[in-house]
């Protein structure tokens, strides 16, 4: 088991490594280099040439990427001269905003995407089974904004149930919570049409294997057959499907900030990317960058704790 874990723990370094040297490259390919873009447009030779004598923009490629990676491992992910503050203070303020919305959705799917899907196996082929199966199509094919608009003129035009946008900055989450509601739920519905589809999928495959006709064979309830044997089999590709799901749940969670104005690094994003504040765009780029690969190597050292055949 440790084995494994070293292994995966050493495949997710070289995914950092290469989400590092992309994101240095995007840096260079900045309009103008990156003095340019955070100085910007105006801004004279002599500034120029200073910002690139004080950051060591003036040295060669290779001695650069190391400058920039010790400066990331002090937590300095650049400045953001438009907003007149550091991009990893803004991070900071925004990651835990985040990290609830998609934390919470993604908690709520899975929860009940599992029953869900075991519903939808054990009754297949029913007017439930194809019920289910013709919602979770409707919602993984639905674009999330598109879904965020139907909500609020459900639930906050037609019948003002709803606040219609997302918490305010200013204020703890816990003291928002049905500024909470819309935002959460809409992420929740995208994400819970594939869980609940792996999950079916999954159940079915362990139905039909030898251990569960063996298993009636000896007598046992049909209950004690789903749960003791049939769930926790079945629910182990779940486990790595969160894992794999990060980079889409982020994704959704991006547009979502945007469509509620919710102050979350989504929002930061897109504020940044209008105002064409570069160094925000590629702090927050590569921090979602590490976040699903840290995501990707949970998932699989759960996989591994969880399925002891991993081991081997």
């Amino acid at each position: 088991m440790i084995r494994y874990i070293l292994r995966r723990c050493g495949h997710a370094l070289v995914v950092l490594l290469g989400v590092s040297i992309i994101v240095f490259t995007l840096l260079h390919l900045l309009p103008g280099g990156p003095a340019r873009a955070s100085l910007g447009l105006r801004a004279n030779p002599a500034s120029i040439a200073a910002f690139n004598a004080r950051y060591g923009l003036n040295q060669s490629l290779p001695v650069q990427y190391v400058i920039w990676v010790g400066q990331l491992l002090h937590g300095n992910l650049g400045y953001s001269y438009k907003l007149n503050q550091s991009v990893t203070s803004l991070l900071a303020e925004d990651i835990p905003r985040t990290l609830a919305l998609a934390g919470s959705a993604t908690f709520l799917a899975v929860a009940v995407a599992i029953p869900l899907g075991m519903l939808q196996a054990v009754r297949r082929n029913s007017v439930v089974d194809y019920a289910l199966t013709g919602l979770a199509f409707l919602f993984y094919s639905m674009p999330s904004f598109f879904l965020g608009i139907i909500l609020i003129i459900l639930l906050s035009d037609t019948v003002p149930l709803l606040p219609s946008t997302g918490p305010t900055a200013t204020a703890p989450l816990w003291g928002q919570l049905p500024n909470l509601v819309l935002p959460v739920l809409t992420l929740t519905l995208i994400t819970l049409a594939l869980f609940s589809r792996y999950m079916r999928s999954s159940v079915l495959d362990n139905l039909a294997q030898d251990y569960v006709r063996t298993a009636r064979a000896k007598g046992l309830r049909p209950r004690r057959v789903l749960f003791g044997h049939v769930f926790p089999n079945s629910v182990l590709p779940i486990i790595t499907l969160v894992g794999l799901s990060l980079p889409g749940i982020l994704a959704g969670a991006l547009i979502v900030e945007s469509l509620f104005n919710y102050p979350g690094m989504g929002l930061l994003f897109w504020n940044a990317a209008q105002s064409e504040d570069f160094p925000v765009m590629l702090g927050t780029s590569l921090v979602v960058g590490v976040g699903v690969v840290l995501g990707s190597l949970i998932a699989d050292i759960l996989y591994g704790v969880a399925d002891p055949r991993i081991r081997y």
